[in-house]
Protein backbone atom coordinates (compact mmCIF):
# COMPACT_ATOMS: atom_id res chain seq x y z
CA UNK A 1 0.00 0.00 0.00
CA UNK A 2 1.32 3.32 -0.74
CA UNK A 3 1.92 5.98 1.70
CA UNK A 4 0.53 9.68 0.76
CA UNK A 5 1.94 12.70 3.00
CA UNK A 6 -0.36 15.53 2.30
CA UNK A 7 0.94 19.50 3.74
CA UNK A 8 -1.56 21.52 3.98
CA UNK A 9 -3.85 18.57 5.03
CA UNK A 10 -6.10 20.66 7.12
CA UNK A 11 -6.71 23.68 4.10
CA UNK A 12 -9.35 23.67 1.99
CA UNK A 13 -7.52 21.60 -0.91
CA UNK A 14 -5.69 19.35 1.18
CA UNK A 15 -8.97 18.26 2.92
CA UNK A 16 -11.22 17.08 -0.48
CA UNK A 17 -7.58 15.66 -1.57
CA UNK A 18 -7.42 13.51 1.58
CA UNK A 19 -11.14 12.38 0.81
CA UNK A 20 -10.24 11.30 -2.59
CA UNK A 21 -7.37 9.82 -1.97
CA UNK A 22 -8.83 7.61 0.47
CA UNK A 23 -12.31 6.76 -1.68
CA UNK A 24 -9.39 5.56 -4.59
CA UNK A 25 -8.42 2.85 -1.66
CA UNK A 26 -4.97 1.62 -1.46
CA UNK A 27 -3.44 4.49 -0.28
CA UNK A 28 -2.42 5.09 3.12
CA UNK A 29 -2.91 8.97 3.88
CA UNK A 30 -0.95 11.18 6.86
CA UNK A 31 -1.16 14.21 7.11
CA UNK A 32 0.83 17.90 7.94
CA UNK A 33 -0.16 21.51 8.53
CA UNK A 34 0.35 24.52 10.41
CA UNK A 35 -2.93 24.28 12.62
CA UNK A 36 -6.07 22.11 12.84
CA UNK A 37 -7.47 24.61 10.27
CA UNK A 38 -10.97 22.63 8.86
CA UNK A 39 -9.89 19.76 10.88
CA UNK A 40 -10.57 16.11 9.64
CA UNK A 41 -13.87 14.75 10.92
CA UNK A 42 -15.43 15.33 7.49
CA UNK A 43 -13.03 12.61 6.47
CA UNK A 44 -15.35 9.79 8.53
CA UNK A 45 -12.23 7.77 9.72
CA UNK A 46 -8.91 8.56 11.30
CA UNK A 47 -6.08 10.08 9.35
CA UNK A 48 -2.35 10.75 11.60
CA UNK A 49 -2.00 14.08 11.63
CA UNK A 50 0.95 16.15 12.86
CA UNK A 51 1.09 19.79 13.40
CA UNK A 52 4.28 21.62 12.55
CA UNK A 53 5.68 24.65 11.40
CA UNK A 54 7.52 22.90 8.00
CA UNK A 55 9.72 26.13 8.10
CA UNK A 56 12.04 23.93 10.26
CA UNK A 57 14.08 22.28 8.40
CA UNK A 58 15.06 19.58 11.62
CA UNK A 59 11.12 19.62 11.89
CA UNK A 60 10.75 18.67 7.95
CA UNK A 61 13.38 16.00 8.62
CA UNK A 62 11.69 14.24 11.76
CA UNK A 63 8.53 14.18 9.92
CA UNK A 64 9.55 12.72 6.41
CA UNK A 65 12.52 10.22 8.14
CA UNK A 66 9.81 9.02 10.60
CA UNK A 67 6.12 9.13 7.60
CA UNK A 68 8.42 7.57 4.82
CA UNK A 69 6.26 8.76 2.62
CA UNK A 70 5.74 7.66 -1.31
CA UNK A 71 4.17 10.18 -2.27
CA UNK A 72 4.36 13.82 -1.07
CA UNK A 73 1.26 16.60 -1.98
CA UNK A 74 2.89 19.73 -1.15
CA UNK A 75 -0.21 22.44 -0.65
CA UNK A 76 0.77 24.32 2.75
CA UNK A 77 0.85 27.87 1.47
CA UNK A 78 -0.36 31.21 2.38
CA UNK A 79 -2.82 31.37 -0.41
CA UNK A 80 -4.49 34.74 -0.23
CA UNK A 81 -3.15 37.46 -2.95
CA UNK A 82 -3.92 40.53 -0.53
CA UNK A 83 -2.62 39.00 2.97
CA UNK A 84 0.56 38.75 0.36
CA UNK A 85 0.65 42.41 -0.53
CA UNK A 86 0.14 43.25 3.14
CA UNK A 87 2.95 40.75 4.72
CA UNK A 88 5.25 40.04 1.25
CA UNK A 89 7.83 38.32 3.09
CA UNK A 90 5.89 36.51 5.44
CA UNK A 91 4.06 35.47 2.66
CA UNK A 92 7.61 34.33 0.88
CA UNK A 93 9.02 32.31 4.04
CA UNK A 94 5.15 30.57 4.05
CA UNK A 95 5.77 29.28 0.82
CA UNK A 96 8.99 28.96 -0.22
CA UNK A 97 11.31 27.78 2.81
CA UNK A 98 9.15 24.25 3.55
CA UNK A 99 9.20 23.59 -0.05
CA UNK A 100 13.07 24.07 0.40
CA UNK A 101 13.19 22.43 3.06
CA UNK A 102 11.71 19.02 1.57
CA UNK A 103 13.72 19.29 -1.44
CA UNK A 104 17.06 19.48 0.11
CA UNK A 105 16.15 16.69 2.55
CA UNK A 106 14.95 14.31 -0.80
CA UNK A 107 18.64 14.83 -2.12
CA UNK A 108 20.33 14.18 1.20
CA UNK A 109 18.27 11.22 2.13
CA UNK A 110 18.16 10.00 -1.12
CA UNK A 111 14.28 9.75 -0.92
CA UNK A 112 12.29 8.01 -3.77
CA UNK A 113 9.36 9.36 -3.07
CA UNK A 114 7.47 11.40 -6.05
CA UNK A 115 6.76 14.88 -4.87
CA UNK A 116 3.90 17.43 -5.87
CA UNK A 117 4.20 20.99 -5.63
CA UNK A 118 1.41 23.14 -6.38
CA UNK A 119 1.83 26.64 -7.89
CA UNK A 120 -0.89 29.01 -9.03
CA UNK A 121 -2.00 30.76 -12.20
CA UNK A 122 -0.48 33.48 -10.39
CA UNK A 123 2.74 32.52 -11.73
CA UNK A 124 1.40 34.25 -15.68
CA UNK A 125 0.19 37.64 -13.73
CA UNK A 126 -1.33 40.02 -16.64
CA UNK A 127 -1.65 38.06 -19.60
CA UNK A 128 -2.44 39.89 -23.19
CA UNK A 129 -5.71 38.69 -24.88
CA UNK A 130 -3.79 37.62 -27.85
CA UNK A 131 -1.70 35.00 -25.85
CA UNK A 132 -4.84 33.51 -24.11
CA UNK A 133 -5.40 30.74 -22.75
CA UNK A 134 -1.98 30.22 -21.33
CA UNK A 135 -0.35 27.43 -21.66
CA UNK A 136 2.89 26.07 -19.41
CA UNK A 137 5.24 27.59 -21.86
CA UNK A 138 3.77 31.49 -21.34
CA UNK A 139 6.07 33.88 -19.73
CA UNK A 140 6.04 33.86 -16.03
CA UNK A 141 5.66 37.75 -15.02
CA UNK A 142 3.65 37.38 -11.68
CA UNK A 143 2.17 40.91 -10.34
CA UNK A 144 1.79 40.21 -6.39
CA UNK A 145 4.19 38.90 -4.19
CA UNK A 146 2.21 35.73 -4.10
CA UNK A 147 2.44 35.28 -7.48
CA UNK A 148 6.39 35.41 -7.10
CA UNK A 149 6.19 32.82 -4.45
CA UNK A 150 4.60 30.82 -5.96
CA UNK A 151 7.55 31.44 -9.03
CA UNK A 152 10.07 30.62 -6.91
CA UNK A 153 8.06 27.46 -5.60
CA UNK A 154 7.40 26.21 -9.79
CA UNK A 155 11.14 27.16 -10.47
CA UNK A 156 12.58 25.33 -7.26
CA UNK A 157 10.99 22.15 -8.10
CA UNK A 158 12.43 22.30 -11.87
CA UNK A 159 16.00 23.13 -11.01
CA UNK A 160 15.94 20.00 -8.20
CA UNK A 161 14.90 17.69 -11.00
CA UNK A 162 17.34 19.15 -13.52
CA UNK A 163 20.09 19.61 -10.63
CA UNK A 164 19.06 16.49 -8.73
CA UNK A 165 16.98 14.31 -10.53
CA UNK A 166 14.18 14.77 -7.86
CA UNK A 167 11.26 13.46 -9.05
CA UNK A 168 8.63 16.30 -8.83
CA UNK A 169 5.66 17.02 -10.98
CA UNK A 170 4.46 20.89 -10.91
CA UNK A 171 0.95 21.93 -10.89
CA UNK A 172 -0.16 25.22 -11.76
CA UNK A 173 -4.01 25.50 -10.03
CA UNK A 174 -6.05 27.66 -11.61
CA UNK A 175 -9.18 29.01 -9.08
CA UNK A 176 -10.64 26.14 -7.30
CA UNK A 177 -14.86 25.77 -5.63
CA UNK A 178 -16.38 23.93 -3.08
CA UNK A 179 -17.41 23.55 0.44
CA UNK A 180 -14.73 24.73 3.25
CA UNK A 181 -12.63 27.08 1.44
CA UNK A 182 -12.28 30.65 3.44
CA UNK A 183 -14.55 33.38 3.30
CA UNK A 184 -11.38 35.30 2.22
CA UNK A 185 -12.28 34.29 -1.28
CA UNK A 186 -14.62 35.13 -3.82
CA UNK A 187 -17.58 32.76 -4.42
CA UNK A 188 -17.26 31.94 -0.33
CA UNK A 189 -17.30 34.81 0.47
CA UNK A 190 -20.44 36.19 -1.75
CA UNK A 191 -21.98 32.81 -0.53
CA UNK A 192 -21.55 34.07 3.14
CA UNK A 193 -22.89 37.13 3.07
CA UNK A 194 -25.67 35.88 0.90
CA UNK A 195 -26.47 32.94 3.57
CA UNK A 196 -26.45 35.43 6.47
CA UNK A 197 -28.87 37.69 4.69
CA UNK A 198 -31.29 34.72 4.62
CA UNK A 199 -30.75 34.34 7.85
CA UNK A 200 -31.70 37.63 8.68
CA UNK A 201 -28.40 38.20 10.40
CA UNK A 202 -27.39 41.10 8.35
CA UNK A 203 -28.85 43.37 6.34
CA UNK A 204 -29.76 42.75 2.52
CA UNK A 205 -26.67 43.94 1.51
CA UNK A 206 -23.62 42.07 -0.58
CA UNK A 207 -20.58 44.01 -0.59
CA UNK A 208 -18.19 43.58 -3.72
CA UNK A 209 -15.03 44.15 -4.87
CA UNK A 210 -14.28 44.21 -8.90
CA UNK A 211 -16.85 42.40 -10.08
CA UNK A 212 -14.80 42.55 -14.00
CA UNK A 213 -12.24 40.22 -13.25
CA UNK A 214 -12.42 37.13 -15.43
CA UNK A 215 -11.29 33.93 -13.87
CA UNK A 216 -10.63 30.07 -14.42
CA UNK A 217 -12.94 28.15 -12.16
CA UNK A 218 -13.01 24.67 -11.01
CA UNK A 219 -14.92 22.32 -8.60
CA UNK A 220 -12.25 21.56 -5.98
CA UNK A 221 -13.18 17.74 -6.48
CA UNK A 222 -11.60 17.85 -9.82
CA UNK A 223 -8.92 19.89 -8.81
CA UNK A 224 -8.03 17.22 -6.20
CA UNK A 225 -8.71 14.48 -9.06
CA UNK A 226 -6.06 15.88 -11.22
CA UNK A 227 -3.44 16.10 -8.50
CA UNK A 228 -3.95 12.21 -7.46
CA UNK A 229 -3.69 11.80 -11.63
CA UNK A 230 -0.69 13.73 -11.74
CA UNK A 231 0.92 11.90 -9.52
CA UNK A 232 0.61 8.59 -10.84
CA UNK A 233 0.79 9.46 -14.48
CA UNK A 234 2.48 13.47 -14.58
CA UNK A 235 5.63 13.92 -16.31
CA UNK A 236 8.78 14.49 -13.81
CA UNK A 237 9.82 18.14 -13.49
CA UNK A 238 6.82 18.91 -15.89
CA UNK A 239 4.29 21.48 -15.20
CA UNK A 240 0.46 21.46 -16.21
CA UNK A 241 -2.53 23.47 -15.25
CA UNK A 242 -5.56 22.74 -13.89
CA UNK A 243 -8.31 24.42 -14.53
CA UNK A 244 -11.27 24.58 -16.70
CA UNK A 245 -10.11 26.57 -19.68
CA UNK A 246 -12.74 28.67 -19.53
CA UNK A 247 -13.02 32.57 -17.76
CA UNK A 248 -15.71 33.47 -16.10
CA UNK A 249 -16.34 36.92 -14.54
CA UNK A 250 -16.70 37.49 -11.23
CA UNK A 251 -20.05 39.29 -11.60
CA UNK A 252 -21.30 35.54 -13.09
CA UNK A 253 -20.28 34.07 -9.54
CA UNK A 254 -22.23 36.68 -7.74
CA UNK A 255 -25.05 36.66 -10.37
CA UNK A 256 -25.37 32.63 -9.90
CA UNK A 257 -25.48 32.66 -6.01
CA UNK A 258 -28.05 35.75 -6.04
CA UNK A 259 -30.31 33.31 -8.74
CA UNK A 260 -30.07 30.57 -6.08
CA UNK A 261 -31.31 32.76 -3.38
CA UNK A 262 -35.10 34.24 -2.66
CA UNK A 263 -33.71 37.22 -0.84
CA UNK A 264 -33.53 40.49 -2.72
CA UNK A 265 -29.79 42.21 -1.82
CA UNK A 266 -28.46 44.92 -3.09
CA UNK A 267 -24.81 45.09 -4.24
CA UNK A 268 -22.57 47.39 -3.04
CA UNK A 269 -18.91 48.10 -3.91
CA UNK A 270 -16.59 48.36 -1.18
CA UNK A 271 -12.99 49.67 -2.00
CA UNK A 272 -11.27 47.72 0.57
CA UNK A 273 -12.27 44.44 -1.34
CA UNK A 274 -9.67 46.31 -4.33
CA UNK A 275 -6.05 44.87 -4.79
CA UNK A 276 -3.27 47.30 -5.91
CA UNK A 277 -2.58 45.18 -8.88
CA UNK A 278 -5.93 42.98 -10.30
CA UNK A 279 -5.35 40.82 -13.33
CA UNK A 280 -8.28 41.77 -15.88
CA UNK A 281 -8.55 38.44 -17.66
CA UNK A 282 -6.58 34.36 -17.22
CA UNK A 283 -7.83 31.73 -18.07
CA UNK A 284 -5.76 28.07 -18.99
CA UNK A 285 -4.94 25.68 -21.77
CA UNK A 286 -5.39 22.06 -19.92
CA UNK A 287 -4.53 20.32 -23.35
CA UNK A 288 -0.66 18.80 -21.65
CA UNK A 289 -2.83 17.72 -18.25
CA UNK A 290 -5.82 15.79 -20.70
CA UNK A 291 -3.04 14.16 -22.87
CA UNK A 292 -0.53 13.14 -20.36
CA UNK A 293 -3.44 11.92 -18.02
CA UNK A 294 -6.94 11.78 -19.43
CA UNK A 295 -8.16 14.75 -17.30
CA UNK A 296 -11.12 16.78 -17.72
CA UNK A 297 -13.48 19.00 -15.20
CA UNK A 298 -16.80 16.91 -14.45
CA UNK A 299 -18.55 19.17 -12.13
CA UNK A 300 -20.62 21.79 -13.92
CA UNK A 301 -20.30 25.87 -12.89
CA UNK A 302 -23.23 26.41 -11.49
CA UNK A 303 -23.20 22.80 -9.31
CA UNK A 304 -19.96 23.95 -7.91
CA UNK A 305 -21.40 27.16 -6.67
CA UNK A 306 -25.06 25.37 -5.80
CA UNK A 307 -22.34 23.07 -3.02
CA UNK A 308 -20.78 26.76 -2.08
CA UNK A 309 -24.31 28.00 -1.12
CA UNK A 310 -25.44 25.23 0.43
CA UNK A 311 -22.61 24.84 2.38
CA UNK A 312 -22.51 28.43 3.91
CA UNK A 313 -26.38 27.70 4.52
CA UNK A 314 -25.62 24.94 6.96
CA UNK A 315 -22.79 27.22 8.82
CA UNK A 316 -25.03 30.19 9.47
CA UNK A 317 -27.64 27.63 10.77
CA UNK A 318 -24.99 26.47 12.76
CA UNK A 319 -25.83 27.15 17.21
CA UNK A 320 -23.42 30.35 17.82
CA UNK A 321 -22.88 31.68 14.55
CA UNK A 322 -21.51 35.30 15.04
CA UNK A 323 -22.10 37.26 11.86
CA UNK A 324 -19.00 38.34 10.19
CA UNK A 325 -17.57 41.05 11.61
CA UNK A 326 -17.29 43.19 8.17
CA UNK A 327 -21.24 42.42 8.03
CA UNK A 328 -22.45 44.21 11.23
Amino acid sequence: MARALITGITGFAGGHLAAHLLALGGIEVCGVAHDRGYGLDHLGQPVPLVIADLRDPGVVKDLLLDVKPDQIFHLAAQAYVPTSWQAPWNTFENNVRPELNILQLMVRKRMKARLLVVASNEVYGVVSPDRLPVDEGTLLEPHNPYGVSKVVQDLLARQYFLSHGVDVIRARAFNHLGPRQSPQFVAANFARQIAEAEAGLRKPVVRVGNLQAQRDFTDVVDVVRAYALLMEKGRSGEAYNIGSGEPRSVRAVLDTLLGMSSVQVRIEPDPARMRPSDIPVIYGDITKLHADTGWLPTIPFEESLARVQDYWREVVRQPGYVCSEENQ
